[in-house]
């Protein structure tokens, strides 16, 4: 059982550590049941996302988070994905959105790993009712109640 999780910031500032995201990464690796992978996750400016959107969707300008699905070396070979996600975006979002950075985040982690492992969504306002968001929205809030326990029970401790 291997879960290789890479994470860059590419010189990009976030609120999540690099283990942090790996671990959401890995918690989402774990839940759907993925025993061997290998992703790469970077966070990158907006110039660098809407290049990746241009060459790679046709699209024009800057989105949140793109991945990508590589083929294995071998036919049992583990599950490769980069993942690409852009914190302005996701800034603009979690105003929108009434929520924080540091959850836009993770929900794009979330996402983008979802993505690598075949989930897809439709385009517009159908895409909340879709099967993906549904799964995306149970992992959020579960990793969101595990940090919060975890960080009660680090202040705990410390204060003891």
């Amino acid at each position: 059982m291997t879960r290789v999780v890479d994470v860059d910031d590419d010189g990009v500032r976030i609120p999540l550590t690099r283990r942090r995201v790996a671990a959401i990464a890995r918690a989402v690796l774990r839940a759907e049941a993925v025993d061997d992978a290998r992703l790469s996750i970077t966070f990158v400016g907006n110039r660098r996302i809407a290049a990746l959107n241009r060459r790679h969707l046709r699209h024009r300008g800057p989105t949140d988070v793109i991945s990508f699905r590589l083929a294995p070396e071998t036919p049992r070979g583990p599950l490769i994905g980069d993942i690409y996600v852009a914190p302005d975006v996701a800034r603009r979002n979690a105003a929108a959105h009434g929520s924080s950075l540091r959850e836009e985040l993770t929900r794009l982690v979330v996402h983008g790993v979802l993505h690598v492992l075949g989930f897809d969504h439709p385009d517009g306002r159908e895409r909340i009712a879709s099967r993906m968001w549904r799964r995306q929205e149970e992992l959020v809030a579960s990793l969101q109640r595990f940090h919060s326990r975890s960080r009660r029970q680090r202040s705990a401790r410390s204060a003891a």
